[in-house]
């Protein structure tokens, strides 16, 4: 399922929960159009986009949990693909861009935080941060949050990260994909950049 990947030797990835606007992320990233949809789920495989100028590839990578008409059994290979590919490319990622819903995801970090489950999308930045892999949470769709830094507040304490957000800007990357406002992300990633010393790369952001 995964074997599409270009032949680059830098990479950022996106990563996150079905129907949090990764696709449209990309996009914007990019400026090239890939396949979006009000379904979670749409994206079922990577979508790569990579530049002939540079060995640098950015990848989508499917969405995970509710997918509409999507078996159990279907859902848990999806994730287990996702840790595989990040784990295979790990020495490459210099950036995992973890995007979350902002007006969703505190709720269901919350809904599926138990004695026994770590919600999907904060193991997923603990294992980011175990690979070595800078991770910066893109939370999206910010036009429908009311409480802004009350809300970012939250988000950065459900991942460990002690409030206030703004101390944490190389992570925390307030964004509305669907208008165009990213730059907070690109700041973030810029930093990782700088950090890999791979100013070369910084153009894309």
């Amino acid at each position: 399922m995964f074997e599409t990947r270009p032949d680059r030797d830098a990479e950022v990835v996106l990563l996150g929960r079905s129907n949090v606007g990764k696709s449209t992320l990309m996009r914007e990233i990019t400026g090239h159009d890939f396949t979006t949809g009000g379904k979670p789920g749409v994206t079922r495989s990577p979508n790569h986009y990579d530049w002939a100028s540079e060995s640098f590839v950015v990848t989508d990578l499917p969405g995970f949990g509710f997918m509409s008409g999507v078996e159990d059994e279907r859902r848990e290979a999806i994730k287990t693909d996702i840790v595989q590919y990040v784990e295979e490319n790990a020495e490459k990622i210099l950036a995992g861009v973890v995007v979350l819903d902002g007006k969703a995801a505190v709720d269901i970090i919350d809904r599926h935080t138990t004695e026994d489950e770590i919600p999907h999308t904060v193991e997923l930045y603990h294992f980011l941060r175990e690979l070595g892999i800078p991770p910066v949470l893109a939370v999206n769709k910010m036009d429908k949050v009311d409480d802004r830094d009350e809300r970012l507040n939250d988000i950065a304490d459900r991942f460990g990260l002690v409030p206030p957000w703004e101390q944490w800007r190389d992570t925390v990357a307030p964004i509305t994909a669907k208008t165009g406002d990213i730059t907070a992300l690109n700041e973030a990633v810029r930093v990782h950049l700088e950090d890999a010393k791979r100013d070369d790369l910084k153009k894309f952001f």
